[in-house]
């Protein structure tokens, strides 16, 4: 079974809206041995939640408060973000980290809270996988170092030479975020270093998913990241003995800094 580590997931609304008190909290989970603190990235949330925080500001404040766990967007809707722009904060947040940075990514959806059509980006899920694959090669090219030239469907880069360089070689780690039963997000995680699945319901499918992966990447798995969210009191060994090596407990979104505490205290999962 998988050494399975622990992070926090942070839905940054209401008094985790306050990157100051998260700052606080990642820095107590990593006393108490926690691996991780994620966050969510959203734009806006559904009523009673009114209060809601950057990511990448919020991610500035856990790497100056931290020293060892890995930190990161989980995951970022990358079609509604500028690839230039992303390729800038990453590599940043990278090097203020000391190399601890886990870029999460996806395609997003408007269901929850409505941000996309709210804000006017686009809606069509395959016109945004095309999106999310052409951001992702502008990541690859900028985290080299070398100049981007890039002329794609949707973005434009003209010779931008992005330095300085992220700590981790020859980048990022990136996540693919996506649904157990959606192949396209499976296919395009295996070419990443880690898949987020979301709304498991049984360790059987995420061993399913484990291995469509292991085919896809040819058995080179040693290296490769396998996240899972589960409710609270969820017991997640089954899941590690199924291949998962990261473990998010689930937090409702609006949730009370005390009651993070309570979660923190109780412990990472192994």
């Amino acid at each position: 079974m998988n050494r399975l580590r622990s992070a926090l997931w942070l839905p940054l609304f209401e008094e985790l809206a306050d990157p100051r008190a998260v700052a606080r909290l990642a820095a107590d989970a990593e006393e108490a041995g926690w691996d991780g603190c994620f966050v969510w990235d959203q734009l806006s949330w559904r009523e009673p939640v009114r209060q809601v925080a950057d990511p990448w500001i919020t991610l500035a404040a856990i790497a100056t408060a931290t020293e060892r766990i890995r930190l990161g967007p989980m995951m970022s809707v990358l079609p509604r973000r500028r690839p230039a722009k992303v390729a800038r904060e990453s590599a940043t947040l990278d090097r203020l980290s000391d190399g601890r940075l886990t870029l999460g990514v996806g395609l997003g959806s408007d269901r929850f809270a409505g941000e996309l059509s709210k804000t006017g980006e686009e809606l069509d899920d395959r016109r945004r996988g095309r999106m999310l694959d052409e951001s992702l090669q502008i990541l690859t090219a900028a985290w080299s170092g070398e100049p981007v030239r890039h002329r794609g469907e949707h973005y434009t880069v003209d010779g931008i030479t992005f330095l300085p360089r992220p700590v981790q070689r020859p980048g990022v780690p990136v996540w693919g975020a996506g649904f157990p039963g959606n192949a396209k997000p499976i296919r395009r995680a295996a070419r990443l270093d880690g898949f987020f699945p979301a709304n498991l319901e049984h360790p059987d499918q995420l061993a399913d998913v484990v291995a469509s992966l292991t085919e896809l990447r040819h058995g080179e798995m040693a290296s490769y990241d396998i996240a899972v969210a589960l409710p609270l009191g969820v017991d997640p060994a089954p899941y590690a003995r199924a291949g998962a090596t990261w473990w998010l407990p689930e937090l409702d979104p609006g949730i009370r800094l005390d009651a993070v505490r309570g979660v923190l205290r109780d412990g990472p999962a192994m």
